[in-house]
């Protein structure tokens, strides 16, 4: 037990990398099912209704409504969840939570914004292609949860969920 605890002593930016790993791994189970859901039950009927009203939505790309809402619904019910486990158990920050929020949700909005347009507009190009099924649905969700993860880790770890005295940041 005490190797596990020095190679975490030694190791401790590594070591919160790899918790922040598994909160997106859960987080991203807990999307799978919120998404599968609306897909599949709640906006099934939207699913092939086109986006005709909106000339931002058409020039995004987006032509359809379930996409929209499912994409947008399922991420922000993960991100809160995200902010919580990585606050809570991550990094256990201590940082003046208001200001972490505030942070948080900036970064959400503009994270969710953006996984909104990727992952509908990738439906519109799959379901206009005709390739719409399980494995391809799946697929594109992993890409529009992956590509996120390239900015939310530094982003949470120095800028949003900081340590008041960080242990990895010590001298001894």
């Amino acid at each position: 037990m005490a190797s596990g605890n020095s190679f975490i002593q030694k190791h401790q930016e590594l070591w919160k990398f790899i918790k922040f790993t598994f909160t997106g791994l859960s987080t991203t189970l807990l999307y799978y099912a919120v998404y599968y859901l609306l897909y599949y039950v709640v906006f099934k009927s939207l699913n092939n209704v086109p986006v005709t009203d909106n000339a931002v939505l058409s020039f995004l790309g987006i032509q359809y409504k379930g996409d929209m809402y499912e994409f947008f619904i399922a991420s922000l019910i993960s991100y809160i969840a995200s902010y919580i486990m990585n606050r809570k158990m991550t990094f256990k920050a201590d940082s003046n939570i208001l200001l972490s929020t505030i942070l948080y949700v900036i970064m959400v909005l503009v994270t969710v914004a953006f996984s909104t347009w990727f992952g509908a507009f990738m439906m519109s190009w799959v379901r206009s292609n005709d390739h719409e099924n399980f494995f391809v649905v799946t697929l594109v969700n992993l890409v529009v949860i992956l590509v996120p993860f390239l900015w939310t880790y530094p982003l949470q770890r120095f800028v949003i969920h900081l340590k008041k005295k960080d242990p990895a940041q010590e001298t001894e």
